[in-house]
């Protein structure tokens, strides 16, 4: 046996000058993790699962033959309503301003007009029934724009908690309206926060206009997102982003008040939902759940770092692909799935005529694709 003598002491004061930075750097990183307030809850991981419903048909490359309505003019459509009245859609934008969109076979001669600006974000946009436009704000809360361009602020709070961002709205044929607060502690710039931090913070609320009362009908959701009301006023249907389903709370009949699953296990985080007319519903996926984030949800000290490098650092770390819609029937069942791998942040989807209108938080045009040219074909 070879005996080997010991580094020379000059040579281990080296090593240990030279792992400093090191060590300094991992005592830092752990005491910043420790003191940070930021604390990720686990996620109740048996109502979520890495299986998920398929559709059987299926569009998997939807910017093949698709177009961009209004590219330039605007910035971050979230969502898009269409005045079947005018052949107008409105949108919200990222600055504010309420757009409106005159729609032409050419998506490079549509006409997009500055309406009006809540000085917010609008974000859910809802036809009411007296040719108002009622706008969930994510900054200002829940709106209506009179058809002149006058705002009026419906309301801002519930419970005690205001709105921190106002999402999603429908409107039931009675002029009740339902809209979502996404999360009474986070706003819309935080949003990733509320996400990995894992505790439900949202809210399903209805306004009635005659009393001018608000009220919470569900609590506890985590990050209450789009709502659309069933076309036999039976229902709504509300959308949990992170927890990759829809959900229905009754609004008629012996049901009345009581909440189930409308559709869950989805593919991807639902957005905004919207009823089309001819008995479907488009639920906008803003991105596939990938393989990363099914096991980073296990995890909150995982999530708990990634908050952390969001709150100092401003962005997530690339891991969103995949964003499209799914069209699901009044029962739930999903019946097409259109995306694109190259595509994030799809936020809302609505079917006229032959064409599928996308919003986007973050791109600069309205996406469009003739779904009778492009359709769905079997997945097998």
């Amino acid at each position: 046996m070879v005996k080997t003598d010991p580094p020379p002491p000059k040579q281990n004061s080296l090593l240990f000058l030279l792992s400093l930075p090191i060590l300094l750097a991992l005592f830092l990183s752990v005491a910043w993790y420790q003191l940070d307030s930021f604390d990720a809850a686990p996620l109740p991981m048996h109502e979520l699962t890495h299986d998920a419903v398929a559709a059987p048909l299926l569009n998997a490359r939807i910017l093949q033959g698709s177009d961009k309505i209004g590219a330039g003019k605007m910035v971050g459509p979230e969502d898009v309503l269409y005045d079947s009245g005018t052949g107008v859609l409105y949108t919200g934008c990222a600055d504010g301003w309420i757009k409106r969109v005159s729609v032409n076979d050419s998506a490079q001669d549509s006409v997009v007009e500055d309406w009006v600006n809540t000085g917010g974000r609008p974000l859910g946009l809802a036809r009411g029934l007296h040719g108002e436009i009622i706008v969930a704000d994510a900054d200002k809360g829940l709106l209506n724009v009179s058809e002149d361009g006058v705002i009026e602020l419906l309301t801002d709070s519930a419970e005690g908690h205001q709105f921190k961002l106002t999402d999603g709205v429908d409107i039931a044929e009675d002029g009740t309206i339902y809209f979502t607060d996404a999360s009474y502690k986070y706003s819309l710039h935080q949003y990733p926060l509320d996400i990995l931090e894992g505790r439900p913070y949202g809210r399903l609320l209805s306004y009635n206009p005659s009393t001018r009362q608000t009220k919470v009908l569900v609590h506890d959701l985590y990050f209450a997102n789009g709502v659309v009301v069933s076309p036999d006023q039976k229902f709504v249907v509300f959308c949990e982003t992170p927890m990759r389903r829809c959900k229905k709370y009754y609004i008629g009949d012996e049901r009345k008040g009581s909440v189930n699953t409308f559709v869950d296990r989805l593919p991807g985080f639902p957005d905004n939902i919207h009823y089309d007319g001819e008995g479907h519903f488009w639920i906008a996926l803003s991105s596939e759940a990938t393989d990363l984030w099914h096991f980073i949800q296990n995890y909150p000290f995982l999530r708990k770092i990634m908050g952390i490098v969001i709150k100092y650092w401003g962005h997530l770390p690339p891991i969103l692909k995949s964003s499209g819609a799914m069209l699901a029937d009044l029962e739930g069942k999903v019946i097409e799935h259109y995306y694109d791998p190259s595509l994030i942040y799809l936020a809302s989807a609505i079917k006229i005529g032959d064409h599928l209108y996308a919003g986007s938080i973050v791109n600069p045009y309205i996406f469009r694709l003739n779904v009778t040219r492009y359709p769905a074909t079997s997945s097998a």
